[in-house]
């Protein structure tokens, strides 16, 4: 069963997913009719992999990726180059595509390198973030807030109006460093990320609520101290390594191909 499928993830309306429009640091959507077609078909793959409407190692064939997204194949076919430059997506030599497999070596090891790029880059934008990166901060984590409390005690876990909000926090934290090299590795790896969540979230047992978590991690960045908001960033990340890997146990292939 696919994300989609998931009755959690079918209590997000159309009507909620429109609202992620209006938050700072979220994406146009992907219907955009000002988008470049090769920029739609990447962000509606992106988009659909990250959500797991594709299960792990789905074969990602151009003419059925053609009909069901009316998009034509060469956007299609530069698109699925972008992903497998990125980990989303595996290339197979002369048989296409198929979708990353998810497994615990990978996550722990995508956990690895997020404490270190992330890190990096968030320590960056603590020190060299202004006026406007405060301000960019302090709104995403507002808009997170205000629909936490909008859907209570609720699940969140595959919530897409939550998720574009989480992803617009973590980045808005981000947005003072320097690099945009650093900041684009960050993209990747958070949307990497993010793709194990959401599959290993329907066989959560532990309900995690982060709205503290994220508080803490926004104090500390804006009193500017960067030592303990690394800190406060990688006992992030290493949480959900942690809950990623038993998901993946309890679904009983931690191998997933």
């Amino acid at each position: 069963m696919s994300c989609a499928q998931n009755p959690e993830y079918a209590q997000t309306s159309s009507t909620a997913r429109r609202r992620c429009d209006t938050i700072p640091g979220v994406e146009r959507p992907t219907d955009d009719p000002g988008l470049p077609l090769g920029e739609r078909a990447y962000r509606t793959l992106r988009q659909a992999i990250v959500r797991c409407e594709f299960e792990p190692g789905t074969r990602l064939r151009v003419e059925d990726l053609s009909q069901r997204y009316a998009l034509s194949s060469s956007p299609l076919r530069e698109a699925l180059q972008r992903l497998a430059e990125q980990g989303l997506v595996r290339a197979l030599e002369n048989r296409g595509f198929r979708v990353a497999p998810l497994t615990v070596e990978g996550v722990c090891d995508l956990s690895r390198v997020r404490q270190l790029v992330e890190a990096d880059a968030l320590r960056d934008a603590v020190r060299h973030g202004d006026d406007a990166w405060e301000a960019g901060c302090v709104a995403a984590a507002h808009a997170l807030a205000v629909l936490e409390q909008r859907l209570g005690e609720g699940p969140r876990a595959l919530d897409d109006d939550w998720s574009a909000r989480h992803r617009a926090f973590h980045l808005a934290l981000y947005a003072g460093c320097t690099s945009p090299l650093l900041l684009s590795l960050v993209e990747v790896l958070f949307d990497n990320a993010e793709r194990y969540r959401r599959w290993t979230a329907r066989h959560r047992t532990v309900p995690r609520r982060k709205h503290e978590e994220h508080q803490r991690l926004l104090a500390a960045a804006l009193s500017r101290d960067a030592d303990k908001a690394v800190a406060l960033l990688q006992q992030h990340i290493t949480a959900t390594e942690r809950l990623v890997v038993a998901g993946l146990t309890a679904m009983g292939n931690p191998r997933l191909q």
